[in-house]
């Protein structure tokens, strides 16, 4: 199981990652991140719209 992470394990994640991505690429891959998750969200919400239409 995934322990819980401390200041010296999530700076080596972070620096991790920079050097995967890159800098230029980390604040496109936040971005994707983001969206992503809005466009989630917006399907549950019309789900449960037309749920509850459903029911009507």
């Amino acid at each position: 199981m995934l322990a819980v992470l401390q200041g010296q394990e999530i700076l080596l994640i972070v620096v991790i990652i920079m050097v995967l991505f890159g800098s230029t690429q980390i604040p496109k891959l936040a971005r994707s991140l983001g969206q992503a998750q809005r466009e989630f969200k917006t399907g549950l919400e019309d789900a449960e719209a037309e749920e509850t239409a459903d029911k009507s």
